[in-house]
């Protein structure tokens, strides 16, 4: 269960009680709205959001569904991938970007990632295609709110006549080489997981795309494989977005560019007060080609993690690690045959990296606070 607050301290890792706060009269409106139309699923509400985020992700298509997962999956059933057919991605994610690929019948193989954006590395796919011949698509992560290297990833894809589909659940509005998440590969995933940066009341997800073909079988899929009432032309699932959550989220995107350029200023100064002290803390490294990160999460990399996540609690700080294990040593994936020390990169970062409070309602002093006692730990 996801808290607004922390439960133990003055500076959460996320407050969205603050976050509410702010815009609480126009939300209440939205959902007084939708409740008086009576009408709670797809539809209106919907239809209008899907314009606003394909605009807004420079995608000529947008497709609600349940949840980021949800997107997911239903972006692999949407491109034929199943049984037999293996797809390519990073061990350094959330449980559902491999999970997606199990749903749907195919295999997950793992590549190790970069150390300095914690995102696929593009030097290792092509041995890995060359190894995996049945692989039929690449689902690059844009981590903790940067992009992917795409422009050699789709180079890749493009030589094998391979998709690309983007899990761009913690990059809403992020940019590479000035490109919106979401407009890259074939197909772009979104969550709408309250923690997000653009979060609903609950459980969302959207799918972009270019293509209308992919988005009218993505629309069909959604509500189990009809395309008309009670008429059905694929084996799909229940997976639609709800009106509330379509109302709520069309409020929020209204402010998403403001919360970005708050989130964008705490890790400016981050970088400014962490630089006056000598201390082993690495920061989060911003790549040229990430020409607009929009820090889902503000991650360091430092020795002692584990003791430094407990010193910050005790003294009234949230942080979290994302994430302490990589996919690849997780019991329900022992069946790939991965091992410890296959993906060398994965497993450091699992041993180091804590994310700090980054919300944009945190103060400067907040951001101090976290600086300070970060730096005394190591004293």
């Amino acid at each position: 269960m996801l808290h607004s607050t922390s439960q133990t301290g003055a500076i959460p890792l996320l407050d969205l009680r603050a976050q509410y706060n702010e815009i609480r009269e126009e939300v209440m409106a939205a959902m007084t709205r939708v409740v008086e139309s009576q009408a709670f699923v797809l539809g209106a509400e919907v239809e209008a959001l899907e314009g606003n985020i394909a605009a807004y992700c420079g995608a000529d298509y947008a497709v609600g569904c349940a949840s980021g997962s949800d997107a997911l999956l239903l972006s692999l059933m949407a491109l034929g991938i199943g049984r037999g057919d293996e797809v390519l991605t990073t061990p350094f994610t959330f449980f559902a970007t491999a999970g997606s690929i199990c749903h749907a019948g195919a295999r997950p193989v793992f590549i190790d990632v970069q150390p300095d954006t914690c995102n696929l590395d593009p030097g290792l796919i092509r041995p890995a295609l060359d190894a995996h011949p049945r692989v039929r698509a690449i689902l690059p992560v844009h981590l903790f709110g940067g992009c992917a290297d795409m422009e050699p990833i789709l180079a890749l894809a493009a030589e094998r006549d391979i998709a690309v589909i983007e899990d761009a659940a913690q990059s809403i509005g992020a940019e590479y080489k000035g490109r919106r998440a979401g407009s890259l590969g074939r197909l772009g995933c979104f969550s709408f997981f309250p923690s997000k940066n653009l979060g609903a009341f609950g459980d969302g997800g959207i799918i972009t795309t270019g293509d209308a073909g992919l988005a009218a079988r993505l629309r069909s899929l959604r509500v189990h494989g009809s395309s008309r009432k009670y008429i059905y032309d694929a084996i799909g699932i229940n997976s639609r977005l709800d009106a509330l959550q379509a109302a709520i989220l069309a409020v929020k995107l209204l402010h998403l560019d403001n919360w970005t350029a708050g989130r964008q200023r705490n890790a400016q100064l981050y970088r400014q007060l962490f630089g006056r002290f000598a201390s082993p803390v690495s920061l989060p490294e911003v790549q040229p080609y990430q020409t607009r990160h929009i820090y889902n999460q503000f991650v360091i990399r430092c020795p002692r993690r584990d003791e430094l996540r407990d010193y910050l609690r005790q003294n009234g700080v949230g942080s979290e690690v994302y994430y302490p294990l990589p996919l690849h040593l997780q019991e329900c994936f022992a069946d790939l045959g991965y091992r410890a020390g296959d993906f060398p990169v994965s497993e450091r970062l699992a041993r180091e990296v804590l994310a700090l409070p980054i919300y944009p309602e945190l103060t400067p002093e907040n951001v101090a606070t976290v600086v300070n006692l970060t730096v005394s730990f190591y004293l």
